[in-house]
């Protein structure tokens, strides 16, 4: 029996892993839509631009993922030994891909020939992208955890996570797009509000895919969107997606600049929200629940004197760097 102090942790260190692994989709979301965009731009001023606007945020960003396995690791150790095993090859292209698009931004600006960094910077973002959407597909369709370990190393791979990979490459695209609306101005501002459009579109689509293959794919799921309360939880969530996509496409068609990003943002925020409500408890579905999980009270206690209080800190730090950085990147401006 767990008693209700270990509930308590337990809970408040899921919601903490919880905002870490958002925050780390937003911003390294439009880090890595922007190079997915770069693959899509044929004009090298541009895509110099392109990488200018990321240039002084891009490794502040990534931060939050060695957070949120610092984390995972310390607050949910069965689970990060679990995830990690049953991932561990996408999860080792999405850092190689990282790998390769860091040295791309800092080389590119001194090369003479910038085909290969183009390709390592565009290509990284891509296949990083693709690596965590397999990645995430393969984890909330089930690892089929028993007590011999995992069937199969090759769990992740699957139609259903094939369909999340392009969701989440889409809905990066999308991220990506909305903040250079914001970055930059003219021409690449044009095509960028035409790729949120396209990506837009296409992940709702995808969204609504992925939504009805996950009730079919998973029991315990069909079963929280039947029952009460979960149900007007969910329903909530999904009316809210479907608000923020009719708003971002509004502000698209108006020209506003920093109101696409902002509901981008609210997508993702309630598609992560209604996600968490379909699989609570669990954090492996239908394996391994938050509570069995958990680490030691006294482990979860110590923890929130060091990471839960590193959390504030790096909100401050990572608002006071786009404050900083804020404002365009012009065409006419040297950016390397």
């Amino acid at each position: 029996m767990f008693n209700e102090l270990h509930v308590f942790l337990a809970n408040i260190w899921f919601f903490i892993i919880w905002l870490i692994f958002f925050l780390y989709i937003v911003v390294d979301g439009f880090d890595l839509g922007v190079g997915i965009l770069f693959l899509l731009n044929r004009d090298e001023k541009q895509r110099t631009i392109m990488m200018a606007s990321l240039g002084s945020i891009w490794d502040a960003n990534e931060t939050w993922l060695v957070l949120l396995i610092g984390a995972l690791f310390g607050a949910f150790p069965l689970v990060y030994a679990i995830v990690l095993h049953a991932l561990y090859i996408p999860v080792m292209l999405m850092i190689f891909a990282l790998i390769f698009r860091g040295v791309a931004f800092e080389f590119r600006s001194h090369a003479h020939n910038k085909a290969l960094w183009n390709i390592a910077f565009g290509g990284g973002s891509l296949l990083a992208a693709i690596a965590q959407g397999l990645a995430f597909g393969g984890l909330i369709s089930g690892l089929n955890v028993t007590g011999a370990g995992l069937n199969g190393d090759w769990v992740w791979l699957t139609p259903f996570s094939l369909l999340v990979a392009v969701g989440v490459v889409v809905g990066y695209g999308l991220l990506g797009a909305t903040y250079l609306i914001v970055k930059t101005e003219g021409e690449l501002q044009k095509i960028s509000i035409r790729h949120a459009y396209v990506n837009a579109i296409l992940g709702i689509s995808i969204g609504i895919a992925v939504i009805t293959w996950t009730l079919q794919l998973n029991p315990y799921v069909a079963a929280r969107w039947d029952a009460y309360p979960s149900r007007f939880s969910l329903n909530f969530f999904l009316g809210m997606i479907g608000f923020a996509f009719l708003m971002l496409l509004r502000a698209l068609r108006r020209g506003f600049e920093k109101s696409p990003f902002f509901w981008s943002v609210f997508i993702f925020f309630a598609s992560l929200m209604g996600m968490t409500i379909g699989y609570y408890p669990y954090m492996i579905p239908s394996s391994i629940t938050l509570i069995e999980a958990a680490s030691s009270s006294k482990t979860l206690i110590f923890m929130l004197t060091g990471i839960g209080f590193l959390v504030p800190v790096m909100l401050v730090y990572n608002g006071y760097q786009y404050f900083v950085f804020s404002g365009k990147i012009r065409m006419d401006e040297d950016a390397g």
